[in-house]
């Protein structure tokens, strides 16, 4: 993926998508800069397939396919207090990545995939 500094300049990052099923609303993306350490978003699965139709989210994360205007990218924007990143990722890796994701859980069955009584002694415990 690149991040984009400006319209004739980005950098090469290595981006890694997570999905794990006991928390199937959500995909884990790091991204790997010249730090020991990932940089670590919280992503809404339905949030990435939606941006690959069209534009989605606001706020802190905005996603938008590009393909169509003869650009094989999807663009995901990230806002944190530090500052802003514009990233383009190529379109087919985030579509085959979601793919495997459904073919996991597919979407309207992530409920039944949680363990609930899991989840609320989490709540309970927390006070």
């Amino acid at each position: 993926m690149q991040l984009v500094i400006s319209r004739t300049y980005s950098l090469s990052m290595r981006m890694s998508l997570r999905y794990e099923p006991t928390d199937p609303y959500v995909v884990r993306a790091a991204f790997f800069t010249d730090t020991d350490e990932p940089v670590e978003w919280v992503l809404g699965r339905d949030l990435l397939a939606d941006g690959l139709r069209g534009s989605a989210g606001c706020g802190d994360v905005r996603v938008w396919s590009a393909v169509g205007r003869g650009d094989q990218a999807m663009y995901i924007v990230l806002g944190s207090p530090a500052g802003t990143a514009l990233l383009e990722v190529p379109v087919d890796d985030v579509k085959s990545f979601l793919e495997n994701t459904e073919a996991v859980v597919p979407r309207g069955t992530e409920s039944g995939h949680i363990d609930w009584d899991l989840e609320l002694a989490n709540l309970f415990a927390k006070g």
